[in-house]
């Protein structure tokens, strides 16, 4: 049984411990706002922009031409994995390494004997975890703190060009969607080539004749290439959010097991306390006895 010492000593570092993962929680909350007003923002603009995508591809021959459109047997294959850059958010960074282990055992077995399997690893997490096991291409910390469209585009267009060349034959993105502040959903995402949206299209978009202005190839060529910078952008902007939802949860869940914690120790140290005090009055009462007799 612990003494009384013990169960302070146990009891103020339980409360210490509550004090972090309360402020960690506020914090949290406060990232979680402005992340989830970002990408909630943001989503329309993209889900509009592929909506045209599909349709302009689908009515122009110009798209099958188009070297983002081109599929190849994958012999080289790039996996991008989109974690965090800190701990303390629950399964959040372990689903993506899963996910990772997964898509490469099952769907690209092949790739990953011959080292054809690349990663690009977003957030220090998926570096820390997966560089034992795979050759890393490309490694960043610093998107995921200052989110800059810029840099992700410049990271887009380096990956465009290598695939365009024929250098990558397939790129894909793992990353956790965000769904509300409780709910992530890993998500194994086809970046390149772009699914031909001709296939999806119904006759009736097929036969529409439209009018463009500048010339189809121009505004074929801006499109495609705005539209797969945005979506790997919409993928750093849902892990953000997503692991600020996750550290939320987290936290709230630890608080409230301090809270539990707290009851039980001060519930116990009270327990030790009366029994100290029970003993001593005991001690009193047989002393006072053998002075009488």
């Amino acid at each position: 049984m612990f003494n009384l010492k013990e169960i302070k000593i146990r009891i103020a570092s339980v409360q210490s411990t509550q004090k972090i993962t309360s402020a960690m929680k506020l914090v949290s909350a406060t990232k979680l706002r402005h992340a989830q007003s970002a990408i909630f923002s943001l989503r329309p603009y993209s889900n509009k922009l592929n909506v045209i995508l599909q349709h302009l591809s689908a009515s122009v021959e110009v798209s099958i031409d188009h070297p983002v459109f081109a599929k190849r047997e994958p012999e080289n294959v790039v996996l991008i994995a989109i974690t965090s850059n800190k701990g303390l958010c629950g399964a959040f960074n372990s689903n993506i390494i899963k996910e990772v282990h997964r898509v490469a055992n099952e769907k690209y077995t092949k790739q990953l004997r011959e080292g054809k399997l690349k990663l690009v690893c977003i957030g220090k997490k998926a570096v820390e975890q997966l560089q034992k096991n795979y050759d890393i291409i490309y490694a960043s910390e610093s998107l995921l703190d200052t989110h800059d469209f810029e840099e992700v585009a410049k990271l887009a267009t380096d990956l465009i060009n290598d695939f365009t060349h024929e250098k990558i034959d397939k790129i894909a993105i793992v990353y956790n969607r965000f769904v509300n502040q409780a709910t992530q959903k890993v998500v194994f995402e086809n970046y390149l080539p772009v699914t031909n949206a001709e296939e999806k299209s119904s006759e009736k978009t097929k036969n529409t004749d439209f009018i463009f202005e500048p010339s189809q190839k121009q505004l074929m060529d801006e499109l495609v290439i705005k539209t797969l910078k945005l979506q790997l952008y919409k993928a750093l902007l849902d892990s953000i959010a997503s692991e600020h939802g996750a550290r939320m949860t987290s936290m709230s869940k630890a608080t409230d097991n301090a809270t539990e914690i707290l009851k039980e120790l001060t519930l116990r140290y009270n327990n030790a306390r009366q029994a100290v005090i029970t003993n001593e009055l005991n001690e009193i009462e047989s002393g006072a006895e053998a002075l009488k007799s």
